[in-house]
């Protein structure tokens, strides 16, 4: 099983759009045997220590494997609204895991 971590940073005034990639891309994940274990937005209070940009988002999906990760990735219907995401979204940083 592979955990992905998303930190999200959008464009201003991009948050419906973003909003919009979203309704169609979380509900594929399942499609592929993952599950969104979380999606939250961090407030500056709930932040204790930071060298880094508050992201916008933060999600942690797991897959059960890289190869399903990949067919996620390349899902055709997501591919379709790829450019909701490319308007929204500044950067990103992914970082994949494993549980210890």
């Amino acid at each position: 099983m592979i955990f992905i971590t998303q930190l999200i940073y959008i464009r201003p005034g991009q948050e419906a759009v973003f909003d919009q990639f979203e309704s169609v891309a979380i509900p594929l994940i399942s499609k592929y045997g993952g599950r969104l274990l979380l999606r939250l937005r961090p407030d500056p209070n709930s932040i204790v220590e930071s060298s880094i940009e508050m992201p916008y988002e933060v999600h942690l999906v797991t897959f059960e494997n890289e190869s399903d990760f990949a067919r996620f990735m390349q899902d055709e219907e997501r591919k379709q609204f790829l450019h909701l995401k490319e308007a929204s979204i500044r950067s990103a940083i992914l970082v994949k895991g494993q549980q210890l």
